[in-house]
């Protein structure tokens, strides 16, 4: 059932209970966002739960999360919508077999029935809001920014063949961006803003309970405590939310209780935490026992 937020401590209330737990700064942007129907712009490293914000949404407001994933050379077509050249191409074969007039065929193959929704297009003809995320942003092009702020500004899309299609509702919009390259002023004075970065040993440990409860106390502080520790080390990727989660999960399958007592097991399932070679190669077995120290 939807939730409806009176106000940002709620909100930060009802994504805790989703197992999101938010800082004030986040949980504030985000009320804000949804209030006043602003675009939400979330930055921050990788893994540290941006795209989440959007599916924690989506539960909250039981609604549907729509998800457009930015890339370098995506265009309108895979964006907003396409046609389905296959199916038109077909009919246009059985239609003129049948000898019918070349404005109807082309009537007939421009219709609703050949046309291909993609996420922009999709996110506004939903009844009641969708949740349309914008990952990774500054992952595309200038010019696909560009196209999206005008999308953004007047959330109505004009097809050629069909004429200008306005938003049924007016999704909530969260765009997510790794710092890949810089985002235009423009875009951003559309968005309201929010920085996410990787959580403090207080919350990270509150997201570990969420997420995992049936994990000891002990070894729960032990995971936490590694994770803050190693981000410290000299890595090309530091671990992220997910991947401390994805340990906790190994290292409970493996019966694991104390990081302590078997260095050569913790020493395998970092391969749950470092995801290149070069950071495997910089926490070799002495450095993991020296982080397990710090853990402890």
């Amino acid at each position: 059932m939807s939730r409806h937020q009176t106000s940002w401590q709620q909100l930060q209330a009802d994504l805790a209970d989703t197992g999101y737990v938010a800082s004030d700064d986040l949980a504030m942007a985000l009320f804000l966002a949804v209030t006043l129907g602003k675009p939400l712009l979330l930055e921050g490293p990788a893994g540290v739960g941006k795209t989440q914000v959007a599916k924690s949404l989506s539960e909250l407001q039981s609604t549907k999360l729509i998800r457009l994933q930015c890339y370098e050379g995506l265009d309108a077509s895979h964006a907003i919508y396409e046609w389905n050249y296959q199916r038109q191409l077909l009919a246009i074969r059985a239609a003129a077999e049948e000898q019918k007039p070349s404005t109807e065929i082309e009537d007939h193959v421009f219709s609703e029935k050949f046309l291909l929704q993609r996420p922009l297009l999709e996110a506004i003809r939903q009844e009641t809001p969708a949740v349309l995320l914008i990952d990774e942003i500054d992952r595309a092009d200038e010019e696909f920014e560009a196209y999206l702020l005008e999308v953004l500004s007047d959330f109505q899309i004009t097809i050629p063949e069909l004429g200008t299609v306005p938003a049924r509702s007016r999704p909530h919009v969260v765009l997510t961006a790794n710092g890949a390259r810089d985002l235009s002023d423009a875009l951003r004075r559309r968005c309201l803003y929010s920085f996410v970065d990787y959580p403090d040993r207080r919350t990270e440990m509150a997201i570990l309970q969420a997420r995992a409860p049936e994990l000891e106390a002990r070894l729960a502080e032990q995971i936490v405590g590694f994770v803050q520790a190693l981000r410290k080390e000299e890595l090309e990727k530091k671990p992220g939310i997910a991947e401390m989660l994805d340990w906790a999960a190994a290292l409970g399958g493996l019966g694991v209780n104390d990081l302590a007592d078997d260095p050569e097991q913790t020493q395998a399932t970092l391969v749950c935490l470092l995801k290149t070679e070069r950071d495997r190669a910089a926490v070799p077995k002495e450095v993991q026992q020296r982080l397990v120290g710090r853990a402890a």
